[in-house]
């Protein structure tokens, strides 16, 4: 019986036409009714049924030639009206034309009948055709929206029917091709008409639609221009249809992170497969962003087991939940007797140290815990990674390191320094260096979101002020990949793409939530020890690796011993700023 009842184009075509018979007939009887004041004369009432014979089948035609019988009650928009009018047009003024031939035959009947029942059949018709969409938006609320899909695919026609079955708060009025499937324009899916892709604004503002949901697979590139388009069709719902595995797909907010992320095209799933399978893996700083990313991608590839290390508790309880076959271990990697204890426990074959304090203005309010933590707590990685013979440590970098103005930087550049030149016996030691990450912890995009959502003001803190970004889950198989092709020794740089402007970023984010007219962007002066620019390089001497999305820099030799003995002396040092200048030349403190 549920099967009787599902909509399908053979029944509404049936259902249409047997109403627009029935229609007809009504308008066409009101129509002589109207004319004659219902005192109908008996000599022009003998022939009706011959006019009704006759108009009957050219309206008919006429709006099956004119897409009338594929409309889609919950989508009746504009165009679908100018066509059924245009179906009007064609019909009736065949019959006038049949009647000024043929007129003896059908009979006599007074002209001014034909005008009115022009204009009650347009009328009865569309309104039929409207009514399901009429109701749809009222129970709805306003919840159910007009909406653009962008994609002519076998995800579109799935949103239509989603939308017919209502699953989902919109109604598709037009498609819009992408400029891949230019051979879909002016073809019809499940009776919804195809547009060219340079037409959606103004099919936008002719079909009144307020959203866009986007099935085609898109660059970034062109991502950006949908937004730009959209914003001047006053679109500011943009949805996506994601896979989230098999065949199941769902509509998500396009996101900042959509329009930013790099999608590097030459990640190489095999080589980090062979370089984790079977492998006993230690992750330090592993319940934060980076590192809780590389103990997930650990786990995906296949490593045999997995030894996690953070000194928060409750991150380190939340990537423990996530991964529960991990070994969990609570310290901080200043401890070194623990992290002996940790690594001769588990005796790990590759060690991936992320353990890290990253964020600059809190690194310059506390200095002695930033050297400590990243200077003396990545020493202890390394040497204890040395100590129980590890085949190969991952120290992770930034490019705050590179002719670095913080203490952050500072200490992160001694750390390469620490790990590229010690004696490092049988154990490969390398550096991945890297921008800031998407929605990771301390990122300005989480932040933007919450100001945006209470009304702002969004606080950039100078409108020149640029960034590299990268999606945390490739920056870590990145970061993965770079370590599979080391021999030991080298610093890896990341090729982050080209740098974003912050304000930028924040009027885009901004459109998106559709407040572009009530969120302000307040500028509030750069931080202590922040650059208007990052760099990735110290020069131009990296060299390229089989992959295009990875460099290795130039090695900067310095004597072991020396730079322990100034390391030590930084520990102790009161006056952190100039002992991290005597080992980092370069560092130009704006604190």
């Amino acid at each position: 019986m549920k099967g009787l009842l599902r909509p399908t184009s053979g029944k509404r075509i049936a259902f249409f036409m047997l109403s627009d018979m029935l229609l007809s007939l009504l308008s066409l009887y009101l129509a002589y009714g109207l004319r004659f004041n219902f005192a109908i004369d008996p000599r022009f009432l003998a022939n009706f049924w011959t006019v009704y014979a006759v108009l009957m089948p050219l309206k008919v035609a006429m709006l099956y030639l004119f897409k009338g019988y594929f409309v889609v009650w919950r989508f009746f928009g504009f165009e679908d009206a100018k066509n059924i009018f245009k179906a009007h047009v064609a019909a009736y003024g065949a019959f006038a034309l049949l009647y000024g031939a043929a007129g003896h035959w059908i009979g006599p009947m007074p002209r001014s009948v034909i005008g009115i029942d022009f204009v009650l059949s347009l009328l009865l018709i569309g309104a039929l055709r409207a009514l399901k969409r009429l109701i749809v938006e009222n129970s709805a609320h306003g919840e159910v929206k007009a909406a653009i899909v962008y994609g002519a695919n076998a995800k579109t026609a799935g949103i239509i029917r989603s939308a017919l079955d209502g699953e989902i708060p919109y109604y598709p009025v037009a498609i819009v091709a992408s400029p891949d499937e230019t051979e879909m324009v002016g073809s019809y899916i499940s009776n919804i008409r195809v547009h060219a892709a340079d037409t959606l604004a103004s099919v936008a503002r002719s079909e009144g639609a307020e959203a866009l949901v986007i099935t085609a697979a898109t660059s970034q590139e062109a991502l950006r221009r949908l937004v730009r388009q959209c914003e001047d069709a006053g679109i500011a719902d943009i949805k996506r249809v994601r896979l989230l595995g098999g065949r199941e797909e769902r509509l998500e907010e396009l996101s900042i992170e959509d329009l930013l992320a790099r999608h590097p095209k030459d990640l190489d799933s095999a080589a980090i497969a062979a370089f984790i399978r079977g492998k006993r893996v230690l992750v330090t700083g592993a319940g934060g962003s980076i590192g809780s990313e590389i103990a997930r991608q650990c786990a995906h590839y296949g490593a045999a087991a997995l030894a996690l290390v953070d000194h928060s508790e409750f991150n380190l309880y939340r990537i423990g939940e996530a991964l529960p076959d991990a070994e969990l271990d609570l310290f901080s990697v200043t401890d070194r007797r623990l992290l002996d204890e940790a690594m001769q426990r588990f005796r790990p074959q590759i060690v991936i140290h992320a353990a890290a304090y990253k964020h600059v203005p809190l690194c310059e309010a506390n200095k002695e815990a930033a050297v400590r933590n990243n200077v003396l707590g990545t020493k202890n990685v390394v040497d204890a990674s040395i100590a129980v013979g590890a085949e190969k440590l991952v120290v992770i970098s930034t490019d705050k390191a590179v002719r670095p103005t913080n203490v952050m930087g500072a200490t992160k550049r001694v750390t390469e320094l620490y790990a590229l030149n010690v004696e490092s016996a049988a154990t490969e030691i390398v550096a991945v260096r890297f921008g800031n990450v998407l929605g990771s912890s301390g990122s300005v995009i989480p932040k933007f979101k919450r100001q945006i959502e209470r009304g702002g003001p969004v606080t950039v803190t100078h409108p020149d002020i640029t960034r590299y970004f990268m999606l945390i889950p490739e920056a870590c198989q990145l970061v993965l990949q770079a370590a599979a092709i080391a021999k030991g020794g080298e610093l890896f740089i990341l090729d982050m793409g080209e740098p974003v402007r912050i304000a930028d970023l924040a009027r885009t984010m901004i459109r998106l939530y559709g407040r572009e007219n009530e969120v302000e962007i307040v500028y509030t002066g750069l931080r202590p020890g922040e650059k208007l620019y990052e760099e990735l390089l110290i020069d131009e001497s990296e060299k390229k690796t089989q992959y295009a999305s990875i460099f290795i820099a130039a090695k900067t030799r310095y004597p072991v011993t020396k730079l322990e003995q100034e390391i030590d002396a930084l520990i102790a040092a009161d006056d952190k700023v100039a002992a991290l200048r005597r080992i980092v030349p370069e560092f130009e403190h704006k604190g």
